[in-house]
């Protein structure tokens, strides 16, 4: 089967996933009536072919950090170099170009207050071709931090709730150590490394292991993503879109974007567009009703800019925890 294909059971796969990132193949088929062994097999041929991957994250408001929405301007032959350079830093994911390689976005984690000077701003190539950088605070995720709609269709709500793991109690998280940013670095390259590779890339037992995994989980510290390209759905339109809406409308058109199929992630931010989302449609046509229909019926909405996403030079994966 070519591996840049997905069937019935691929897509299964990939929801049950989303669900649990780290649930064993042997649960996971007994929930869609398969093997273990057809699961691990489809999950290799995808991952080993680029198509997917579950990439463990770092919660940054859990931990006490900020993410910060970089956009950048810049001449058509900037883009590529310096979108290339973002992508190889540890401290940044979803480093993406877009207008046709006049743009590119990313997102970067500082500490909260941060008074060291170790910001991305500051580490920009010292370039004439960057014409404009923008840095905008994250203040809330609204949409899409469950997955985007359209890879979480595949399941019944019987098989969510049968991989849904157990909650664990609250808790604090408590100051991370050395073993701890390990761990979440092997994570945020393969976020279904066995736990004999996590063990030695902390010095930790497997046990230790285990147990840690559960609790930053439990605490919301870590969550567990899937990147797959949306084309492989059939979805081959994806756009940046910024939101410029009334402080009195926020909520009510968050609340709105939640619900809608379109919205692979959004997020309320400081700037004059205080809303950021990307926008994952079935072709242009669709792209073009939504903004119409979709965004177009919310009240509130004083601006909308939209920017056409190009090429992903980065997903959500190796974010430094710090």
């Amino acid at each position: 089967m070519d591996p840049l294909t997905l069937d019935d059971l691929d897509r299964q796969l990939a929801h049950a996933l989303q669900v649990d990132g780290r649930a064993p193949f042997s649960q996971v088929a007994a929930v869609l009536g398969t093997s273990d062994r057809t699961l691990a097999r489809r999950y290799r041929r995808l991952r080993e072919g680029g198509a997917l991957r579950v990439v463990g994250v770092p919660d940054a408001a859990t931990l006490g950090h900020v993410d910060w929405l970089v956009r950048m301007r810049c001449t058509p032959d900037a883009a590529l170099p310096v979108g290339t350079a973002l992508a190889r830093r540890p401290d940044t994911s979803w480093v993406q170009l877009l207008s046709g390689g006049t743009e590119i976005t990313c997102i970067t984690r500082t500490r909260a207050q941060t008074t060291d000077g170790d910001l991305l701003l500051q580490k920009l190539p010292r370039t004439p071709r960057l014409t404009a950088v923008a840095a905008h605070c994250i203040l809330r995720a609204v949409a899409g931090t469950s997955g985007w709609p359209g890879r979480t269709a595949a399941l019944d709500a019987d098989q969510i709730a049968a991989l849904t793991p157990e909650p664990v109690a609250p808790g604090a998280v408590g100051d991370l150590t050395a073993a701890d940013h390990h761990l979440l670095a092997a994570l945020a390259e393969d976020g279904r490394a066995g736990y004999p590779t996590l063990a030695r890339a902390t010095g930790w037992s497997e046990t230790t292991v285990r147990r840690r995994i559960a609790h930053l989980h439990g605490t919301n510290a870590l969550y567990f993503d899937v990147e797959i390209e949306p084309a492989l759905f059939g979805y081959t339109a994806e756009a940046s879109l910024w939101l410029t809406v009334a402080p009195a409308a926020l909520g009510t058109v968050t609340r709105a974007l939640a619900t809608h199929p379109q919205i692979g992630f959004a997020a309320a931010t400081t700037g004059p567009s205080n809303v950021v989302a990307s926008v994952i449609a079935k072709d242009l046509a669709a792209l073009y009703d939504y903004l119409a229909n979709g965004i177009g019926a919310l009240d509130g909405i004083a601006q909308a800019e939209t920017a056409p996403v190009v090429r992903r030079l980065k997903g959500a994966g190796t974010m430094r925890p710090w």
